[in-house]
């Protein structure tokens, strides 16, 4: 049972340590096992439609379009674009070093 104490928000730091984490992963493979072991699979499906959602945004797609061809909710859809257009510009930076070289 969780106690109140350990409900509490993670800290800066283990924001941290996780992004230091991630960028010691050296391969594909790494990288999968480590978000195997990490996440549940749903959390790890839900990571991967967003991504999916992404690149489909780019490519022009609608928010309907992308809803059916993924299963997310449109809501979920408009909150991914909302974060592409408006948020920390992560989404854009992968985008760009992954497809940009290869258009």
């Amino acid at each position: 049972m969780k106690t109140a104490e350990s409900q509490k928000k993670p800290k800066r730091s283990d924001y941290r340590q996780l992004f230091e984490a991630l960028l010691a992963l050296q391969s594909r493979k790494e990288c999968d096992d480590f978000l195997r072991d990490l996440c549940t699979p749903a959390e790890l499906e839900a990571l991967a439609d967003r991504w999916r959602a992404v690149r489909l945004l780019k490519a022009g797609k609608t928010y309907r379009q992308i809803s059916q061809q993924t299963g997310m909710s449109v809501t979920t859809v408009g909150r991914v674009a909302r974060y592409l257009e408006m948020g920390n510009g992560g989404y854009e930076t992968v985008y760009q070093r992954l497809y940009r070289t290869k258009r």
